[in-house]
């Protein structure tokens, strides 16, 4: 889940339909991005962020990202 992306529109005092909406995107796929069920592309990150103010950029940083493979030991 895009905690932060949620956090962001609340913060705005938007629904997801009025963010889908002023995107150009249907809410359910918004619900779906925030979600983390779909990913957007870069013209709809673009569409969201710009909506809701912030650098596109932050749908695609790998923060908070957990990685699965297992870390080697040191001999």
């Amino acid at each position: 889940m895009r905690h932060w992306l949620k956090q962001i529109r609340l913060s705005k005092g938007l629904t997801q339909f009025q963010v889908a909406e002023m995107s150009g995107i249907s809410r359910s796929y918004y619900a779906d991005i925030e979600r983390g069920t779909a990913n957007a592309g870069g013209s709809t990150a673009k569409s969201i962020a710009d909506v809701l103010g912030f650098e596109m950029s932050l749908f695609f940083a790998q923060q908070g990202r957990v990685s699965r493979q297992k870390s080697k030991k040191s001999a």
